[in-house]
């Protein structure tokens, strides 16, 4: 389990939320008090924008990828020295990553930055990605909530329209790497392909909650899963009773990213003022897809609690991923409950707004994720590393990375989610502190330099390779 940060805590009188390292006479009851950039327009320019956000049309010219040398400074040469050392007994092993969207959601962002890595390493890593119709992308949509624990009605016609693209996919598509890593239920049935290359193994990659599934969905998808060398799962309480190896490992951020690197102040005030996002005031912001599990509409609810109380504005800011085809209607259903309010501020974002999203999350006061089911929660991590104080939903992997109290709050309610906006505007110093030890704590768990490590190693176990020391 990922380290807590060492911290003195004293707990509040109201037990509702202590106080980290901050005396009892000194907590600062207004959160007005913490010295803000102002915003250029005034509010009638604000008012404006909201209405017609600038939102960048085409994809900004790519960053230079960073080097593996570039992470030195962020987490120590020593931590960068192991991970060369157990690369080079893998050395032109080849290793090929499937998923299905190449854009959208957290599996996507975690290969774009970990396979350019893994192949400056000399571990050569390849990624392709599924293709399939409306109709497939439906099936897998619901697959995904009903593992999840949602209702769903499996029918013979749905089962046949997931194995028919599968076999699709699995026709057009070769496998012959000693290493293939199928990330997800939507290409599981890929392992039919399975002995393309002698001595291949096979690893299932599931970066969604299990702990509670539909019986019928995970019955069918389960003897596809039987069939991989090893299971790969994010939390210990998400996995099944399987006939294979499971393995932990801990989904990651690239700290380089444009969605984590440290952006010029210049460029979060003119994010903020191209959305009409006000920064004289308290901001709350969620980041996520539109998608029901996210509970956009229960933070919307949640807001309009707290703000009885505090001032503040929300930005709910996301888009959708070319494997969800409910965005477009969640999105509607946020829209209808945030009715007519000012202060509520929409954003429908390309897949190319990692950047924004990196400057709407530094201008935030609060970073929300109300999940009501969750895998891992990227965006957590994210707000983690940017020092941000989190309130999330306490379900799937967000409490691995928030610690009640301690790195962030977890709630089970939409009057939870209302009473810890309200309590942490109010209590800045704990809110700051909160951050801190977030920070802290993705520095030491969730870094993508510990996750790839981690498939070095597993590569190194599966491929029974293991570098020989010389003889004395």
């Amino acid at each position: 389990m990922p380290k807590k940060p060492a911290q003195n805590t004293t707990t509040d009188p109201t037990n509702e939320a202590p106080t980290l390292g901050v005396p009892e006479g000194k907590r600062t009851e207004s959160a007005s008090k913490v010295a803000r950039v102002p915003s250029t327009l005034d509010a009638a320019g604000l008012m404006e924008r909201r209405k017609s956000p600038r939102i960048a049309t085409t994809p900004p010219a790519p960053d230079a990828p960073p080097k593996f040398d570039d992470y030195g400074p962020i987490v120590g040469e020593a931590e960068l020295g192991e991970i060369r050392y157990v690369a080079e007994t893998l050395r032109g092993r080849t290793v090929k990553m499937v998923n299905s969207t190449a854009v959208g959601g957290g599996v996507a962002e975690i290969l774009n930055r970990l396979i350019p890595l893994m192949n400056e390493l000399e571990v050569p890593t390849k990624w392709d990605v599924i293709t399939g119709g409306n109709d497939f992308f439906e099936v897998t949509k619901g697959f995904h909530n009903a593992l999840h624990g949602e209702k769903y009605d499996l029918t013979k016609a749905i089962e046949d329209i997931f194995l028919s693209y599968n076999e699709q996919n699995r026709s057009r598509m070769t496998f012959d790497e000693d290493v293939v890593v199928i990330h997800d239920p939507q290409p599981a049935n890929l392992i039919k392909s399975r002995g393309q290359k002698k001595d291949q193994k096979w690893v299932w990659r599931c970066h969604i909650d299990l702990s509670n599934p539909h019986a019928g969905v995970w019955e069918f998808l389960r003897p596809m899963v039987e069939q991989y060398d090893a299971t790969i799962w994010s939390s210990p309480a998400f996995t099944r009773q399987v006939r294979v190896p499971q393995y932990l490992f801990y989904p990651s951020i690239d700290p380089l990213s444009q969605k984590n690197k440290p952006v010029d102040e210049s460029y979060v005030a003119k994010v903020c003022d191209d959305f009409g996002i006000d920064r004289n005031r308290p901001i709350i912001t969620q980041i996520s897809r539109f998608d029901r599990l996210k509970d956009p509409v229960g933070v919307v609810q949640a807001y309009k609690m707290a703000r009885k109380y505090v001032d503040c504005q929300l930005v709910l800011a996301g888009g959708g991923a070319t494997d969800d085809p409910e965005g477009a209607v969640v999105l509607a259903e946020v829209q209808e409950e945030a009715g007519n309010d000012p202060d509520i501020i929409i954003l429908n974002l390309p897949p190319w707004s990692a950047l924004e999203i990196n400057a709407i999350q530094m201008a935030s006061d609060i970073v929300i994720q109300k999940s009501l089911r969750e895998g891992f929660g990227l965006t957590v991590t994210e707000a983690l590393w940017k020092s941000k104080p989190v309130i999330a939903g306490a379900v799937g992997g967000i409490p691995t990375q928030v610690i009640h109290k301690l790195t962030g709050m977890l709630v089970q309610s939409v009057e939870g989610c209302a009473y810890q906006i309200r309590y942490l505007l109010t209590h800045p110093e704990f809110a700051a502190q909160l951050g801190r030890n977030g920070r802290e704590h993705v520095r030491e768990n969730f870094l993508i330099t510990s996750n790839m490590k981690r498939w070095l190693l597993l590569y190194q176990i599966l491929l029974g390779v293991a570098k020989k020391e010389k003889a004395a």
